[in-house]
């Protein structure tokens, strides 16, 4: 890609914005273009960066075992990088993106790993939102007045030290096994953007449906700044506002397709970001192509990921074809570090404030900063 065409891109962007937020000055510049994405009319995305369209090279899978390789391509890949903002565009080989969604919908939802359903249900009523849910979605037709599945109304699940979004902190005494394949997956990831040793300690799974957005925040619930935030993305598209230090800051918009990975790192650890709206798949079909493919019969010995059924995958096809998925995984300690003592916890009220964390309403007059790219 060109210097003078990067100009070009960017001049066009910077103009979009200066539009958009017109001369009234910089005053919360990241809450006007916020809106402005999300509105559902007449959207302008010329000032949104694609990262598919390839730029800079990078080679993953160099230093990685052969499990990695099953995971991500081991070629160079399109690469993006400044402030330690890290953006790789679907590294992933065909068939792989299936297992995460499966495990996003079929596993992890499940105890004793926690949900936003936790909240408003009977513990028992949670236990399997899968097997609840397949049958509904199998039938589910393209009326909005048919009743949402469990699956459906799943907006949240954490794993391993599980965030707290009454008190905004983890806790050592809120902590259940993290999955072993997807701290595998964050931790060769990680290694290959440069940081060894990273270490998989929570995940925050977001789902989002047409009519979902995350409002603007910044992650700094974790005690160790210093290691990066992963953020894996499957199904639907979205955009993705990065901003500065400030709110008074205007942000970069950027796309989100299906396989994309973010590191945030460095500078851009503590940066302001938002999702403010989910797009239909700019293919014009039903699932990016990317999800095409199924995962080949012959894994290797070992592999980290499995080949789904294809009766499951017709659920979560079904699924995907109104909704995205994301998983963003931290590092919640240094090491040798520990949770400082508190009085009166008992590790509960984890699945509070739920409506705290996804804005579904356009119309919303304030999005509270959530822990979540």
């Amino acid at each position: 890609m060109s210097k003078s065409f990067l100009e070009r891109r960017a001049a066009s962007r910077a103009a979009l914005a200066a539009a958009i937020l017109g001369a009234g000055g910089g005053w919360d510049a990241f809450r006007r273009l916020f809106r402005f994405y999300r509105q559902r009319d007449a959207l302008d995305l010329r000032g949104v960066v694609d990262f598919s369209v390839p730029g800079s090279q990078v080679t993953l899978g160099s230093s990685c075992p052969r499990k990695c390789l099953m995971i991500l391509s081991p070629h160079p890949l399109p690469f993006s990088l400044w402030s330690g903002f890290i953006f790789i565009p679907n590294p992933f080989l065909p068939g792989c993106q299936r297992h995460w969604v499966k495990q996003c919908l079929k596993l992890y939802p499940q105890k004793p790993n926690v949900c936003n359903l936790d909240l408003h249900m009977a513990p028992e009523k949670t236990i399997d939102l899968w097997g609840q849910s397949t049958e509904q979605l199998r039938r589910k037709g393209s009326s909005k007045r048919e009743p949402k599945s469990l699956l459906e109304k799943l907006r949240w699940v954490t794993l391993g030290y599980h965030y707290n979004w009454d008190t905004k902190k983890y806790s050592a005494n809120h902590h259940t096994p993290f999955p072993s394949d997807l701290a595998f997956l964050s931790e060769q990831v990680a290694a290959a953007c440069g940081f060894r040793g990273f270490q998989a300690q929570a995940g925050i799974l977001n789902y989002y449906h047409f009519d979902s957005s995350l409002g603007i925040h910044v992650d700094e619930s974790e005690l160790d700044h210093s290691r990066p935030l992963l953020s894996f993305s499957f199904g639907q598209s979205s955009i993705f506002l990065l901003g500065g230090l400030k709110r008074e800051e205007a942000p970069t918009a950027m796309f989100m397709h299906s396989g994309d990975i973010m590191v945030m790192s460095g500078f851009s650890r503590l940066l302001y970001h938002a999702v403010p709206r989910v797009l239909p798949n700019p293919e014009g079909t039903a699932l990016p192509s990317c999800l095409d493919q199924a995962l080949p019969s012959d894994l290797p010995v070992g592999s980290v990921i499995e080949r789904s059924s294809d009766e499951d995958w017709q659920v979560c096809a079904k699924y995907l074809q109104s909704s995205r998925i994301n998983m963003t995984i931290r590092q919640v300690l240094a090491e040798g570090q520990k949770f400082p003592e508190e009085s009166g916890t008992n590790g509960k009220g984890q699945a509070a404030s739920e409506d705290s964390h996804h804005q579904e309403n356009s119309r919303a007059k304030r999005h509270k900063p959530n822990p979540d790219s």
